[in-house]
C-alpha cells in the first residue's frame, strides 16, 4: 500500500463533468489499495470572479477580508468533489486547510506555511477514507484564515506529501506534463519525461506556469518525487526529481514572463555604496529585484537598470523618486512594455556557446535585447513585450530543431 497525494487544479474541476472525471481518477487509485489525500483548487475562474465581486463592493478591501472571501472557492470545489465520490460509493471526507493542520504566517494574501500537523488527516486515513483538503489556505496565530498566494495549492500538496512521507505527489493540470515551451503557443514543443528540481525551479520562477516555484523548492528540500500530468488524457506525465538521476539535455525548456517592468535610475553619482543604499530600500519593503545592469561610468555618473514585477512597479517608483534627489541622481524612468524570455538547462554548464546560439536566434528574428542575466543553468533576456511569443518560438526552433538534426 502506498500513500499518494494528488492535486487537481481549477481547470480539472471546472464543471460537473470534470468533477466526476476527477472523482473517477481518485477512486481508481484508491481501489488499487492506496491511501489517498487530495488537494483541490477553486473551480475554473472562481478566484478571479471572487476578486471582481470584492472590487464591486470595496476597491480597497483589507487583505484579511480578501482571504476570508477567497478561501471559499476551494471549500466549494472540495465539498462538490466529496459529493461526487460519495455518489460513486466510496468513503470520503473533505477538510478545510486549518482542519488539515495548516498553520501559516500572518501575511494575508501571501502567507507562508510554518508547519503542518496532519493528525486529522491520519485519523481519516486510518478509517480508510479518501481525504480531500482545500489547497491554498491555512490558519494563522490569530485563528484567521490565510491564503498562500497564486499557485498555493501546489505548495499545499507538496507540504502534505513532505510531512507524511508520501510515496508520490501527483500534480494534475490541463497539460500532459512539463514541455520544452508552452505547447499552446509553440507547436513543436516537446513533453519531457524527466526534469531536475533545479531546472523546474528555474522554469517556474521564470514564468512557466506548470508548477508553483515554492512547491518545487519544498519538493527538492524534502526529496518528494513529483509527477506533472493531465487529468484529461490520463497519460504518463513528467517526473521531477534529483538531477543526478536525470540525463542532462542541453536545454530543458524555454519560459516567458510578461509580469515584469524595467526601471532605470539615470545619472547616479559614481561612488561606492550607492547601489547598496538603493537596493536596501527596496529590500526593506520586500520588493524582489531580478535582472540588474549597471552602465560603465561617464562624467562621474552611471545608470542602474533593473526589473521588478508589474505589481511592485508603482511602489518601487514611489520609494525611489524622493530618494533619487537625495543621492544626486538625475531621474527615474520605467518601461512596462517588456518581457523576459529565458532558457533553462543543466546541460549548459558543459556546453560553451549556448548564449551565442540564443542571441543568434533572436538576431535572426530581428529582436533586440535590452538586458541579459545568466547563471549556471539559465540565460534570461529582456525584450520588447510585443516580441515575446516570436522570441520563444525562434529560440525553441534554434535549439530543438538543431538537436533533431544532430
Amino acid at each position: 500500500m502506498s500513500l499518494i497525494v494528488q492535486k487537481f487544479g481549477g481547470s480539472s474541476v471546472a464543471n460537473a463533468e470534470r468533477v466526476y472525471n476527477v472523482a473517477d481518477i481518485i477512486t481508481k487509485t484508491y481501489s488499487q489499495g492506496n491511501d489517498i489525500v487530495v488537494v483541490v483548487s477553486a473551480q475554473g475562474d472562481t478566484t478571479d470572479d471572487l476578486i471582481a465581486k470584492a472590487k464591486e463592493i470595496n476597491q480597497y478591501a483589507s487583505k484579511r477580508e480578501m482571504d476570508m472571501l477567497l478561501t471559499s472557492g476551494e471549500q466549494i470545489s472540495a465539498s462538490l468533489l466529496a459529493m461526487a465520490i460519495e455518489k460513486l460509493g466510496f468513503p470520503v471526507v473533505s477538510l478545510l486547510g486549518w482542519q488539515a493542520g495548516f498553520y501559516t504566517s500572518s501575511a494575508y494574501g501571501g502567507a507562508r506555511i510554518k508547519r503542518v500537523v496532519p493528525d486529522r488527516i491520519k485519523k481519516e486515513l486510518d478509517k480508510r477514507n479518501i481525504v480531500i483538503v482545500t489547497g491554498f489556505q491555512g490558519i494563522n496565530r490569530y485563528n484567521d484564515m490565510t491564503t498562500l498566494g497564486r499557485g498555493g495549492s501546489d505548495t499545499s500538496a507538496v507540504a502534505i506529501a513532505a510531512v507524511m512521507n508520501a510515496d508520490l505527489c501527483q500534480i494534475f493540470t490541463d497539460v500532459e506534463g512539463v514541455y520544452t515551451a508552452d505547447p499552446r503557443k509553440v507547436k513543436n514543443a516537446r513533453k519531457l519525461a524527466y526534469i531536475s528540481y533545479d531546472e523546474m525551479l528555474e522554469l517556474a520562477t521564470l514564468g512557466a506556469q506548470v508548477l508553483n516555484n515554492r512547491s518545487v523548492e519544498m519538493a527538492k528540500k524534502y526529496g518528494i518525487q513529483l509527477e506533472v500530468l493531465s487529468s484529461m488524457t490520463r497519460k504518463p506525465g513528467t517526473i521531477v526529481k534529483e538531477a543526478t538521476k536525470v540525463e542532462k539535455m542541453l536545454i530543458s525548456g524555454i519560459a516567458k514572463d510578461e509580469d515584469v517592468a524595467r526601471i532605470s535610475i539615470i545619472g547616479v553619482p559614481d561612488r561606492p555604496g550607492l547601489a547598496f543604499k538603493i537596493f536596501s530600500k527596496l529590500s526593506a519593503k520586500n520588493i524582489n529585484v531580478d535582472i540588474i545592469l549597471q552602465s560603465v561610468g561617464r562624467n562621474g555618473t552611471k545608470d542602474i537598470s533593473f526589473t521588478v514585477s508589474q505589481a511592485n512597479l508603482k511602489e518601487t517608483i514611489d520609494i525611489l523618486n524622493p530618494y533619487v534627489e537625495l543621492i544626486g541622481a538625475t531621474s527615474v524612468v520605467y518601461d512596462e512594455n517588456v518581457a523576459k524570455v529565458s532558457i533553462v538547462g543543466a546541460g549548459m554548464e558543459t556546453h560553451p556557446g549556448t548564449a551565442a546560439q540564443m542571441f543568434e536566434a533572436l538576431f535572426e528574428a530581428n529582436i533586440n535585447i535590452q538586458m541579459i542575466a545568466t547563471s549556471e543553468i539559465k540565460i534570461s533576456v529582456l525584450i520588447d513585450r510585443s516580441d515575446a511569443d516570436k522570441a520563444v518560438t525562434a529560440v525553441h526552433n534554434k535549439f530543438f530543431s538543431e538537436a533533431m538534426e544532430a
